[in-house]
């Protein structure tokens, strides 16, 4: 079994002076999420960033987020979001071979397929620069078929920073992957796709899209408001951060589960067997 943890809408934010203050609050939340992952009995086999690492996409705070992140024994990999810079965020996540290779030219998009404990990990990139909103084109559509189609056999996950369902949140839907039926035709036409994972909602939620599984994660700073009615009210809450983790078998019949953690010290208060 392979067990992934996912870490989203990070949004370290540099300073005036341009330095990431470590009292910050996105400073201390990720600091937060990093000691309660590493407090669970069973710990992931991966981590993924799943895009808004960083609030303004600058250097600083990607440097920043990766020295946060440090302590964590296992591989972590990066998604751009729509605040992120995907060559600045490559650059320091370049000690990880696929992210690295992802990088053939300036503004190449930063997609790249991994092994994780027996799980293929496909990460795509719905950033678009200086737009909100998420999309694909069709050379990064077609890396993703071809990923695909590369490990057919393969128990796999595709992350993405934008959602491919609606999230009924009309501030977080007009911000939404804006061709994600193209996407979806895409992975849903492989049957060994076991889960889709997202970021950008700042909330956990569940969807399904082509009979796949579509999960975001909360953001491990601040929660978006659930205000289902339109055009609703745009506002963080002062709900608790959290994170994702996702168990994947990969032995017959291969399933995938996925739990939301919030962020915290919560130990055993008594035993129940």
């Amino acid at each position: 079994m392979a067990i992934i943890a996912q870490l989203s809408d990070i949004h370290l934010a540099a300073g005036r002076d341009g330095s990431v203050d470590d009292g910050s609050g996105p400073v201390r939340a990720l600091r937060a999420a990093v000691s309660s992952l590493l407090s669970l009995p069973a710990r992931p086999d991966a981590v993924v960033l799943t895009g808004d690492l960083a609030d303004a996409g600058l250097p600083a705070e990607y440097a920043r987020l990766r020295a946060l992140l440090s302590p964590l024994p296992m591989p972590v990999f990066p998604l751009a979001g729509n605040h992120d810079v995907a060559d600045d965020l490559r650059a320091v996540f370049d000690d990880q071979p696929a992210v690295a290779a992802s990088g053939d030219r300036p503004g190449a998009a930063l997609q790249y397929a991994v092994d994780v404990a027996g799980v293929r990990l496909v990460c795509c990139d719905t950033s678009v620069q200086g737009r909100a909103a998420g999309f694909m084109d069709d050379d990064r559509l077609a890396w993703l078929d071809a990923a695909l189609a590369a490990a057919p056999a393969v128990p796999t996950i595709v992350a993405t920073h934008h959602p491919p369902y609606p999230i009924g949140i009309r501030f977080i839907d007009d911000m939404r992957f804006q061709n994600s039926e193209a996407f979806v035709k895409i992975v849903s036409s492989y049957p060994q796709v076991v889960r889709v994972m997202s970021g950008h909602v700042h909330r956990g939620s569940a969807g399904s899209l082509g009979g796949v599984v579509c999960t975001t994660c909360p953001s491990t700073y601040r929660q978006l408001f659930l205000d289902l009615t339109q055009p609703g009210h745009a506002a963080v809450t002062g709900e608790p951060a959290g994170f994702a983790v996702h168990l994947v078998t990969t032995e017959p019949p291969v399933t995938a589960t996925t739990h939301f953690v919030p962020t915290g010290s919560y130990r055993p208060l008594m035993d129940v067997e």
